[in-house]
């Protein structure tokens, strides 16, 4: 089961994050009291946060999961070390 494609969650993933988090807080609001609910809630809100987070970088066509700074930081010691020889 991929859940990283081309540098992002895939959709079903983030849909997933997104719903599973909101339903978790209404139902630790609903069942819980105290500092059960309190963490529930939490918790929670930064699961559906991180979805929804993920789905606003993939409708601005970032992708927060690539690797391509590793890419950028090698070609760029190699232009470090040239210009020091």
């Amino acid at each position: 089961m991929i859940v990283i494609k081309d540098g992002n969650f895939t959709p079903w993933f983030r849909a997933l994050l997104w719903i599973s988090g909101l339903v978790a807080a209404v139902l630790f609001y609903n069942f819980t009291t105290g500092r059960l609910m309190y963490w529930g809630i939490v918790i929670s809100t930064i699961i559906a946060a991180i979805g929804a987070y993920a789905e606003k970088a993939n409708a601005l066509r970032l992708k927060p999961f690539d690797n391509s700074y590793q890419k950028a930081r090698r070609t760029y010691s190699k232009s470090i070390v040239k210009k020091e020889k």
